[in-house]
């Protein structure tokens, strides 16, 4: 079952990611994207922290699916945490 839109969180400097939320039946589902994917998927490199937010909402409908995807694909196990890596983005 297709993953539904919740909130952005932001971009974790510590993890070079940006952090969403979706939804699956009701259930909050942790999501991340790697700023190396998202860079990819952009066609560009070494976005600034500070527009990772503006990046991420311009990708938003692209990053979602794949999330989803990933998640449909993932055991049903709580407190999975989607994390979508450059591997992810050739499927």
């Amino acid at each position: 079952m297709p993953l539904t839109r919740d909130k952005i969180i932001g971009h974790d400097l510590e993890r070079l990611a940006f952090r969403f939320t979706m939804l699956s039946e009701g259930d909050i589902v942790q999501c991340q994207i790697s700023d190396a994917a998202m860079d990819e998927l952009a066609g560009m490199q070494g976005t600034e922290s500070s527009a990772r937010q503006a990046q991420f909402l311009s990708l938003r409908e692209t990053i979602e699916r794949i999330a989803s995807d990933i998640y449909d694909e993932a055991p049903r196990v709580h407190g999975y945490v989607v994390r979508i890596f450059m591997r992810h983005l050739g499927r």
